[in-house]
C-alpha cells in the first residue's frame, strides 16, 4: 500500500502542473468589456451577452467601437484638409447660371415715375447673345441700354444696337408690391401672365403662346396651314391683346392692339419686306373711351426706311423727291398708292 501511495504522488504533481499549464495562457490574455454585464454576472453568462459579439451592434460585421490608434495630423495637413472642405462648400453654393427656355440671359432692372414709395420697379433679364426673332410675332419687347426703358415695339431699326430682346421672368413693382408677372421669350409673352392692384387683388391672368393669347383665333393661307394669314386675339370671348395681319410672303401687313374690344395705340402698316414700315396711325389711349372711327396718320416712311412726315416733329417731305435708289418713282404718268385711312375689318371669333 505503501509503495503504491508513493507511485500515485507524482502522478498527482504532474496532473495538478498540467491543469496549471492549461489556465495559464487564459489567465494571462486581455478580457472582453461588455457595457452591458454587471459584476454580479459570472463569466459565462457575461460571454454569452456581451453585445460586442452580436451583428446587431456592429458595422457590417465589425464592432462599432474602433481600436484603432487615432493619426495625429500636422499643421499644413489640417490646413490643407480645412481649405479643401471650404472649397467643397463654395462649389456646393456656386449660383446655377441663368438659362430659360435653353437661352442664356443677363438680369436687370428699370425704375420709372417719382421717386419714393410711388415709384414703378421692373426686374427682369434679357438675351446675352442676339438669336433671331419669331418672324410671325405681334411685337416684340426690348430693353433700352440707353433710355433704361422697357419698350415693345413692331419693327425697329437694324442699327438700334441699345435694344436688347427680352427673355425670362418679369415682375413689376410698387411699394413692394408685386403689379404684374410673367414670362418673356424670345421678346414676346410667354405663359402665363397676371396683374393686381395695390392691395394685391388679382385683376386679370391670361395665357400666352410667343405673343399670341391661347384663346385668339387664327387664320392660315391653304390647306397646309404653313403661313398664317391673321391673328385675332381674344380673351374670354372679347378682343383683347395683339393683333397681327401677314402677307404671303409671310411678311407683316398691319399690326395693332386692341383693347376692350376697340383698338387703341398705334397702329402700323407695313410696305411688305423686310418688315420695314410705311404708315403709323394714332387711335384712343384706352379702350374704354369711344372708339375712333378714323385714324390719325402721324407718321409715313419711305421704302428706303425713312422718315418722311412726322406729325409730332412736324416733319413733312412727302412732296420731295425720293432717294435715287428708285428714279422710276418721278418717271411721267407714276401715281402713288393710296393711303389706307384705317385699319382692316376684324374677322368674329369663331364659335
Amino acid at each position: 500500500m505503501r509503495i503504491s501511495r508513493l507511485w500515485l504522488r507524482p502522478l498527482r504533481f504532474l496532473g495538478l502542473a498540467l491543469v496549471l499549464f492549461t489556465l495559464l495562457p487564459w489567465a494571462c490574455t486581455r478580457k472582453t468589456v461588455s457595457f452591458n454585464s454587471t459584476p454580479e454576472q459570472p463569466i459565462a453568462a457575461v460571454l454569452v451577452s456581451d453585445t460586442l459579439t452580436h451583428t446587431s451592434d456592429s458595422l457590417n460585421g465589425k464592432p462599432s467601437l474602433s481600436t484603432a490608434r487615432k493619426v495625429v495630423l500636422t499643421k499644413e495637413q489640417e490646413k490643407a484638409a480645412k481649405d479643401s472642405e471650404k472649397a467643397d462648400q463654395r462649389k456646393s453654393k456656386k449660383k446655377k447660371k441663368n438659362v430659360f427656355l435653353g437661352e442664356k440671359m443677363k438680369k436687370a432692372f428699370a425704375k420709372s415715375g417719382p421717386k419714393g414709395r410711388n415709384q414703378i420697379i421692373e426686374i427682369f433679364y434679357y438675351l446675352k447673345y442676339p438669336r433671331p426673332l419669331a418672324d410671325y410675332a405681334p411685337a416684340h419687347y426690348y430693353y433700352d441700354t440707353k433710355k433704361h426703358k422697357v419698350l415693345k415695339l413692331a419693327a425697329i431699326d437694324e442699327n438700334m444696337t441699345s435694344l436688347k430682346v427680352l427673355h425670362g421672368p418679369y415682375k413689376k413693382m410698387q411699394n413692394n408690391k408685386v403689379l404684374e408677372t410673367g414670362y418673356y421669350a424670345l421678346g414676346t409673352r410667354h405663359l402665363r401672365w397676371e396683374r393686381f392692384d395695390k392691395n394685391g387683388v388679382l385683376l386679370a391672368k391670361t395665357h400666352y403662346e410667343m405673343g399670341f393669347p391661347r384663346d385668339a383665333n387664327v387664320s392660315y393661307y391653304g390647306e397646309d396651314r404653313a403661313k398664317i394669314n391673321e391673328v385675332v386675339p381674344y380673351v374670354n370671348g372679347k378682343l383683347e391683346g395683339d393683333y397681327a395681319k401677314f402677307l404671303l410672303n409671310g411678311q407683316p401687313d398691319w399690326r395693332g392692339q386692341f383693347e376692350n374690344g376697340k383698338r387703341v395705340g398705334t397702329w402700323t402698316k407695313f410696305w411688305g419686306f423686310r418688315g420695314r414700315r410705311r404708315y403709323e396711325y394714332q387711335y384712343g389711349e384706352t379702350g374704354y373711351d369711344p372708339e375712333v372711327a378714323e385714324p390719325e396718320l402721324i407718321r409715313e416712311y419711305n421704302r428706303d426706311a425713312k422718315l418722311i412726315y412726322d406729325k409730332e416733329k412736324n416733319i413733312d417731305t412727302r412732296g420731295q423727291a425720293d432717294s435715287p435708289t428708285r428714279p422710276n418713282q418721278s418717271r411721267p404718268g407714276y401715281t402713288p398708292r393710296t393711303v389706307p385711312k384705317a385699319a382692316p375689318k376684324v374677322t368674329p371669333k369663331r364659335r
